[in-house]
């Protein structure tokens, strides 16, 4: 079975899906015939996988220690992969079967993958942190390794000849001295079910040995997505299903007072429900087996709430969260601050701002739940379906394995969809009216329980002496957490301090969570702007100036890439050029930027005309789907870096849609040049997020460049631009 005979099954008529993807694997496995299972237990890819997933979550569970999930060959010699990853746009149905063909020795176009089925799929603890690649890929690859090793004891017991004598290639295993004799992992593999565990570990390959890794693919659900084939979470429909609308209140912690349902009900073929849900708070919601009618019986509910006063709004938003800041905790530091104050000729003081930006994806939350014979099943637009499952068992108060969760393609994440109240509530609702139900969430819906990034504000005090060198740093974040904090210029006097804990504080209005390259963003425009300051000060190039303070090779390299591409040439800022620089890191990848700008002086407008983009990302495994991210980030990033930001006052969010919400637009595009360096001799890195990471900075510094002032608050709105233009 492909990956789109398996998606399509998701999306038909799904009167006899059970019998076709029963509860347990072992089961799935006989239903499905011949085939072969490999029992694999990866245990240092296990670690290293925990490891990342404690830093990003505080989870210790981990990847199952024995289990025969990662692959299966069937009779025809097709190979499926198994992943509790999800498609998103980011490119894993395409990299993954990749890296797993590579490996076992089969052609690409005979390996399709299963994603985010938590039926099918090994635990997974979702898609974000770009850790598919880095995290799981290897981990997948030890399983095809596994595999060819169980292939090459049953080839030789065949042909009849030593295992050593054999040699395996696209799919087939032959007698090295006499090739005509060989077998493919289909004849090995027809009518048997074999489990077995390999002595020792195969080897991987060398990256030198590969033919499909590392070369361009584009991504297998291209042409499905732009011609509307591909098929998400809101285009499944099952008999009898019902479209619920939910009563929704004006501010966050809002109490309901009275309601009026009457309106609602007298509507033909209308049902109201009234209940709690597993939090205890007021569940009410309406149904109907056509959407629109939903949604307009939900207009007819008269409903009157008590809301929370407003003591904060998007103005004092800063204030607020200084004053309830919790004390430093050091993250990093070395040499002697003080020592290094004294070293400095010049000093550069700064506050950096970060307002709360929404995720906005294309496809809002959504979900369709069915609940049969005591099991639920739920079609999600998630980025955690194993996540999902947790939360769905604990809300249905069901064992977890009775929930599963299979996740459709999904139109955009960015860290929003890690929470799943989406399909926390059609699951209840299924089980209120005993028939399936869709929650999909509307765009006001999406913008007001969306997980915003937080707030964040970045005090820097720094100083460089007499020959340009940095010899001091103190840097304090607030609420955007570690990642991107860290400090990579040569600077023996240091301290990085962390005040609360990013993304998953309670000191905001509502709930925040992690946006792309959580907290990075924050830190890298920070950093970058203050380190583009502290080159004016010394009246040295930008460019000119971080090479002088960088002893890093990768970050040299990557920076002197960029500046190459984009046919930098020295001078101090502000030049008018409209030229901006910032270097970064995420997720184990190491990016520059570089980019023009243009900037009306009377409506503070900033065009970006042009960005050039370099990264070393280790060995990269589809460079034209590593190439797809940049462009995406880039284009992204500029939204956060200039218009993004949601204005709220109280705990009630004020933008809901995009008349007052604007996000990048395809007139904004600008000339892009990306390059991805070659470091084959490491290990692959994520690609999903680092070149997002400096936008704000690179904009910032240009917009510097060009107009003198200096922009210490994201987004750089064309009201900031021109008021701080006024000032000079």
């Amino acid at each position: 079975m492909n990956t789109n005979d398996y998606l399509a099954l998701n999306f038909k008529d799904i009167k006899d899906y059970s019998d076709l993807y029963p509860q347990s694997r072992r089961d799935f496995f006989k239903r499905l015939g011949g085939g072969i299972i490999v029992c694999v237990v990866m245990s240092e890819f296990l670690a290293a996988q925990a490891q990342e997933e404690r830093r990003f979550r505080g989870f210790g569970r981990g990847l199952p220690s024995d289990f025969n999930a990662f692959l299966r060959i069937d009779e025809n010699g097709h190979v499926t992969g198994y992943t509790g990853k999800i498609e998103m746009g980011q490119g894993p149905i395409t990299s993954l079967p990749q890296m797993l063909a590579d490996e076992l020795d089969t052609p690409l176009g005979t390996v399709d993958m299963v994603m985010g089925d938590t039926d099918l799929c090994p635990w997974d603890m979702g898609t974000f942190g770009s850790m598919t690649t880095r995290m799981f890929g290897p981990a997948l690859q030890a399983a095809a390794a596994e595999a060819k090793a169980v292939l090459l004891e049953l080839a030789a017991e065949s042909l009849k000849v030593p295992q050593a004598q054999l040699a395996a290639k696209d799919g087939a295993i032959f007698d090295k001295e006499k090739p005509e004799r060989r077998v493919t992992y289909g004849q090995l593999t027809q009518g048997k079910k074999i489990e077995r565990h390999i002595e020792g570990k195969p080897p991987l390959k060398d990256p030198s040995q590969f033919t499909a890794v590392g070369q361009p693919e584009l991504h297998r659900d291209g042409r499905a997505k732009v011609t509307g084939a591909a098929h998400y979470a809101g285009d499944i429909r099952l008999p009898g299903m019902l479209y619920a609308k939910i009563l929704r209140p004006p501010a966050h912690d809002a109490k309901l007072k009275s309601m009026d349902t009457a309106p609602a009900k007298k509507i033909p073929g209308v049902q109201v429900v009234q209940d709690k849900d597993y939090q205890g708070k007021d569940l009410i919601a309406v149904f109907h087996e056509f959407p629109d009618v939903a949604e307009n019986a939900l207009e007819q509910i008269k409903a009157d709430y008590d809301v929370p006063e407003a003591r904060v709004d998007d103005k004092n938003i800063f204030d607020h969260l200084l004053s309830v800041a919790p004390p430093a905790h050091v993250l990093a530091s070395d040499g002697d601050l003080e020592a290094g104050r004294k070293l400095a000729v010049k000093t550069v003081e700064a506050t950096y701002l970060d307002g709360y930006v929404a995720h906005s994806p294309m496809e809002t939350h959504t979900a369709l739940a069915r609940i049969e014979d005591g099991k639920a099943t739920v079609w999600a637009s998630t980025q955690n379906p194993f996540g999902a499952q947790g939360e769905i068992a604990r809300a249905l108060g069901f064992p977890a394995e009775k929930v599963r969760v299979i996740t459709p393609f999904v139109g955009g994440g960015f860290g929003g969809k890690t929470y799943n109240q989406q399909a926390v509530e059609a699951a209840q609702l299924a089980k209120i009216v005993g028939k399936p139900v869709q929650v999909m969430w509307s765009r006001e819906e999406e913008f007001f329980y969306d997980t915003f990034q937080p707030a964040a504000i970045v005090k820097i005090s720094s100083g460089v002496d007499a020959s340009g060198k940095t010899v001091f740093w103190d840097y304090d974040v607030y609420y955007a957490g570690e990642r991107g904090a860290q400090q990579f210029y040569t600077v023996p006097n240091h301290r990085t301090s962390g005040h609360g804990r990013g993304w998953q504080g309670s000191e905001h209005p509502f709930h925040t969570g992690a946006w792309r390259a959580p907290g990075n963003n924050t830190n890298t425009f920070a950093r970058e702007s203050h380190i583009d300051q502290m080159a004016a000060v010394a009246g040295v190039d930008p460019v000119e100036f971080r090479l002088n303070n960088l002893s890093d090779a990768r970050m040299v390299r990557v920076l002197k890439t960029a500046a190459e591409t984009f046919g930098w040439t020295p001078a101090k800022a502000p030049s008018q050029r409209g030229y901006g620089v910032a270097c970064g890191i995420d997720a184990g990848t190491y990016v520059a930027a570089i980019a023009e700008v243009a900037v009306d002086a009377k409506t503070g407008a900033v065009q970006v005309k042009r960005v050039a983009c370099a990264q070393d990302m280790g060995l990269v495994i589809n460079p034209e789907g590593a190439k797809i991210q940049m462009e995406g980030c880039i284009t992204m990033g500029m939204g956060y870096a200039l218009t993004e930001e949601i204005h709220f006052k109280g705990r009630k969010v004020l933008d809901t849609n995009y008349d007052t919400y604007e996000i990048p637009r395809y007139s904004w595009v600008p000339k892009m040049d990306t390059v991805i360096l070659d470091a084959k001799d490491k290990p692959p890195q994520g690609g999903g997020e680092p070149a997002i990471v400096v936008m704000g900075a690179v904009i910032a510094n240009a917009i510097h460049d060009a107009t003198g002032v200096r922009l210490c608050q994201l987004p750089m709105t064309p009201d900031r631009v021109k008021a701080a233009i006024q000032k000079t």
